[in-house]
């Protein structure tokens, strides 16, 4: 059996998710992708801290550190008090900052669960995988890990890997990009349908993808960077918009799925109403995957608008649980037969067999 880490006892993991927090409280907290690195830094300064890796996805945020602290809770508080002081949250939002406080095996089980899909709003989910990645190789180029979440994380993706190719759990729709077009076409017939995707990233890729494999019928892709626009509906066949000439083609489109990194509404209402004039009120789908929220809330109390957000598809992605939910118990087994051989718990102790009464 591997030795377990030595600092294994000071490993902390402070998380909020869909589960645990509204998307208008996740969106204040959520880090844009270019201050991660500036992020575990500061987290890695703070008093009695070592290492730290910061998870920010569209479902969660999650803080990973080692500390030299006496308690664990000394340590979590401090890492709410980071999240407050960063995003200057007003006390009223700083009590609705409902987290989990994780520590040493239960630490270490959230990531393996987190990278196997098992965490996530789409149970199975294979995005998340690289977002993780991600994270941890901000982390490790910028000095901020070491030894003991250097071995964690690394430790993580191999079960994650087991995960996929050991069981079932990542088949049918397995990402939130692919509930949105599952939704696109519970509304629209695809092969019909016109479709905007506003922003070029790895979420705006999955629907492309998704979209391409069900025969959407054209698909515009619109970005800051008109570069990575064109990058991706060349791959897509589709057709590129530069980012200030998009609002002229919405009156066209059947399905607008936005996911950019801006932090500020970048469809409103007032740019919507002038849409729907133009389409003479003829129903328009918009779905937001982005975190934070693209698209203005109050859009969807226009006539003929049909919005929902991320945490509306959660009851979309409910419906494809059930036949991977059979594999969670095979996952769960991965994931403990690891933590076992890693160190992080020991192995079950037989007690002696008392004898049958007769």
């Amino acid at each position: 059996m591997t030795p377990p880490p030595a600092t294994r006892e000071h490993l902390v993991c402070l998380g909020l998710n869909y589960r645990t927090t509204p998307v208008e409280v996740r969106e204040r907290v959520a880090f844009p992708e270019a201050k991660v690195p500036d992020a575990v830094q500061e987290i890695r300064q703070l008093p009695g801290f070592e290492e730290s890796v910061v998870l920010s996805t569209c479902n969660r945020v999650e803080l990973y550190a080692t500390h030299t602290l006496d308690d664990a809770r000394v340590a979590h508080e401090a890492l709410v008090d980071y999240l407050v002081r960063r995003f200057e949250l007003p006390q009223e939002q700083a009590e609705a900052l409902v987290t989990y406080r994780l520590r040493s095996d239960d630490a270490a089980r959230h990531l393996f669960r987190v990278v196997s899909g098992l965490d996530s709003m789409v149970l199975g989910e294979t995005e998340i995988f690289g977002q993780v990645k991600q994270a941890y190789k901000v982390a490790l180029e910028t000095g901020s890990t070491g030894r003991a979440l250097n071995k964690l994380f690394q430790q993580a993706f191999t079960v994650g890997k087991k995960v996929r190719n050991d069981t079932t759990i990542q088949r049918g729709s397995t990402s939130v990009g692919s509930v949105a077009v599952d939704l696109a076409e519970k509304v629209h017939d695809l092969k019909q349908c016109r479709v905007m995707l506003v922003g070029a990233g790895e979420m705006s890729r999955t629907c492309a993808q998704s979209l391409l494999s069900r025969g959407a019928r054209s698909i515009i892709v619109s970005n800051r960077s008109y570069d990575r626009a064109v990058e991706l509906a060349t791959e897509m066949k589709g057709t590129a918009m530069k980012f200030d000439e998009w609002e002229h083609a919405l009156h066209e489109v059947d399905v607008i799925i936005s996911s950019t990194s801006a932090p500020h509404f970048v469809i409103k209402p007032e740019l919507i109403q002038q849409v729907m004039r133009k389409r003479r009120w003829d129903p328009l789908l918009i779905i937001d995957i982005a975190v934070p929220r693209d698209v203005d809330p109050a859009v969807n109390e226009i006539e003929g608008v049909y919005l929902y957000d991320i945490d509306a598809l959660q009851a979309i992605a409910d419906e494809g649980r059930r036949e991977r939910e059979r594999q969670l118990s095979a996952c769960e087994r991965i994931i403990e037969d690891s933590l076992e051989k890693y160190g992080f718990v020991s192995p079950p102790t037989l007690s002696p067999q008392k004898p049958v009464a007769t």
